[in-house]
């Protein structure tokens, strides 16, 4: 009886996650406006490339355990023009044309806790923020994919593309669409840093190597360049976090989040 009991318990929890996902989905489908999105090339892009990014300014979130060291984009030189973006996806924001994605999500990170995040049976929102993330390799855009952080993953379709709204649980860091935008949905407030995200993802991060592609790693967070280890990088409110591998090395992306109902 007990054994049924917490089965039934369970798929409860599981149904009224997907039930708040659905709702999520909607008001995201319903609010979803053009989302804008800025890049610029060249010598001497700076701070104002991000001006409409964050909410809180343009100031990037402070590194855990410390303040992060930033420089300002110009010192990278001449930046490849970033390209056109993709199509709105399901949280309103592009999804990436035609690009692959930086690696598939993993089975080996099926539930057990990772850094000190657990996997639960529903979504925790008493801590509730976003981050964008964009992924180049040798000046090619990488998909990140959705479901990273929801084991057994399950995707609904929709006239934006695919949503993925339940799974067996779901970490505090997590991808529903493959849009970039990372949900950290935790039980308490504090920093999480990208290092954690790339743990829950499966893949290696460090300054030299960013899933399975190797090279010299290059992170741009709004509009400054991150200065020390990739994996310290905080996961700021709205914040547009660039990840580069190899060169040549592409101009900054920003989305407007005002208009994703994020």
């Amino acid at each position: 009886m007990s054994g049924r009991s917490s089965r039934e318990n369970r798929r409860r929890a599981l149904e009224e996650a997907r039930q708040r996902q659905r709702r999520k989905r909607r008001l995201l489908l319903a609010g979803g406006a053009a989302v804008v999105v800025l890049a610029g090339a060249g010598i001497g892009l700076g701070l104002g490339l991000s001006g409409s990014g964050p909410g809180p300014g343009s100031t990037p979130a402070a590194a855990a355990g410390g303040t992060a060291s930033y420089a300002p984009l110009s010192s990278l030189g001449p930046l490849t023009a970033a390209p056109s973006a993709g199509a709105l996806g399901p949280e309103a924001v592009p999804v990436p044309a035609g690009a692959a994605a930086l690696a598939g999500t993993s089975p080996a990170t099926a539930g057990q806790a990772i850094d000190g995040i657990n996997c639960q049976t529903s979504e925790q929102t008493i801590f509730h923020i976003h981050t964008h993330l964009t992924l180049f390799v040798n000046g090619q855009q990488r998909q990140v994919p959705a479901g990273i952080g929801i084991p057994d993953a399950v995707a609904q379709q929709t006239q934006a593309g695919p949503f993925v709204d339940s799974g067996s649980c779901f970490y505090w860091l997590h991808t529903h669409a493959a849009d970039g935008i990372i949900h950290i949905e935790s039980p308490v407030k504090r920093t999480y840093t990208l290092g954690e995200f790339f743990d829950e993802w499966g893949q290696p991060l460090s300054s030299s190597q960013a899933g399975p592609a190797r090279g010299k790693v290059t992170v741009i967070v709004n509009g400054q360049v991150f200065k020390g280890d990739p994996r310290a990088v905080p996961l700021g409110s709205r914040e547009n976090l660039q990840v580069e591998v190899g060169t040549p090395l592409v101009a900054a992306e920003t989305i407007n989040w005002a208009s994703t109902g994020l």
